[in-house]
């Protein structure tokens, strides 16, 4: 990705909020983001903030030991599965001991640059399907599969052969998207990216700089905001975080290209700017952040919603920010934990109780790798 650096003067610009605007504000211990109004007034004068400053506890690492990892999804009865990007595998870790058991390898992922094996999730039926979905890179584009997960054979021989959900989504060396989730109404979601070609990000009929809502099987979801299309929300460079509130409402992260890395509240067909707008803008037409990042701070990757804020991974900047809420508005400036002490993090997912799951990503050829390579996180978040 094209990055420009980010001059000390605006990496020190402290972060104001006000009613109403915000100002473009730089880097700071304690800040780093820049805030702006959410979707709607109603949504900060209906609901109460989520308190303005938060701690993060590192409990311990579960796992270490892992080649490019990308997705995590938690299985009801335990145990963590985690996907490698490059190698294209799925790996079980028992949370309590830390035992890694690979399930198998997943046929037809083509790994070059920032695809391979991606985002992974669970079927909302699987305590009786036993499927487990996956988005990858493929030779020809980027797809979503789904597989039968039979924990009763052989290590390594435990993954079904892929079943096709979802094809045609545009691959490049960079900007695959990859996240995917099940939202609360049962619907699977995906956030692509452009793969380096702007113009798809503007255009409605294409997949590339979107996030598409799909049913299970792969149909447009039905009330999506283009009839026919799985297309949910356009105007995104490169989508790798999806979070829902308790209200039911989705943000997701967003890579920017030199200037602003954006969190986004995202409303049925609405458009993000990319590439007329990175970050916050003028146009009437375009949905704004909540907040946003200089590049080097952040280059989010998986969010997480636990307890009325948001959690977000930072591969760059190499920490984990906390935006606290009120509705759809960031309602403080986000604070800035773990800096540089576990490298690129990639992943964020909730852990219950007040807990997420990290996952640190130093060996997918961007980052320096730390001891034990890449690992996986047990933390406590308030």
């Amino acid at each position: 990705m094209q990055r420009r650096a980010v001059t000390a003067v605006l990496a020190a610009t402290a972060l104001v909020l006000t009613a109403g605007c915000a100002s473009r504000g730089g880097g700071s211990p304690t800040g780093g983001g820049t805030t702006a109004p959410g979707t709607g007034p109603a949504a900060r004068a209906t609901e109460s903030a989520a308190p303005a400053k938060g701690s993060v506890k590192v409990l311990r690492t579960v796992a270490e030991g892992l080649k490019t990892p990308w997705g995590l999804a938690e299985l009801t009865g335990g145990g963590l599965l985690v996907s490698s990007r490059d190698e294209g595998t799925i790996t079980r870790i028992d949370p309590k001991t830390g035992t890694k058991t690979e399930l198998g390898s997943v046929s037809g992922v083509s790994p070059a640059g920032e695809g391979g094996l991606l985002g992974i999730a669970l079927s909302p039926g699987y305590s009786s399907d036993h499927m487990i979905y996956a988005y990858f890179t493929s030779a020809s584009d980027n797809r979503v599969v789904r597989m039968l997960y039979d924990e009763r054979k052989p290590a390594g021989e435990q993954l079904g052969a892929p079943d096709t959900v979802f094809k045609g989504i545009p691959k490049g060396r960079i900007h695959n998207g990859g996240r995917i989730a099940f939202g609360p109404d049962g619907m699977l979601y995906a956030g692509t990216g452009e793969s380096g070609e702007r113009g798809l990000a503007q255009d409605t009929k294409s997949l590339g700089g979107k996030i598409l809502r799909m049913t299970p099987e792969g149909e447009p979801a039905p009330g999506n905001p283009f009839p026919g299309s799985a297309v949910y929300s356009y105007g995104h460079r490169n989508v790798q975080g999806l979070a829902w509130d308790t209200r039911q409402r989705l943000f997701a992260s967003e890579f920017g290209q030199d200037t602003w890395d954006e969190l986004n509240a995202i409303v049925p067909g609405g458009d993000y700017g990319w590439p007329e707008a990175e970050g916050r803008s003028s146009h009437a037409g375009f949905r704004n952040p909540i907040a946003q990042w200089h590049t080097d701070d952040a280059s989010p990757s998986g969010i997480a919603y636990v307890d009325g804020v948001i959690w977000m991974a930072a591969l760059k900047g190499q920490r984990l920010w906390r935006i606290p809420l009120r509705g759809t508005a960031a309602s403080a400036a986000p604070q800035a934990f773990l800096t540089g002490d576990y490298g690129r993090l990639r992943t964020v997912a909730p852990a219950g109780g007040g807990k997420v799951w990290l996952v640190t990503s130093n060996t997918d050829g961007r980052g320096a790798p730390k001891k034990g390579d890449d690992r996986v996180l047990e933390a406590e978040v308030k």
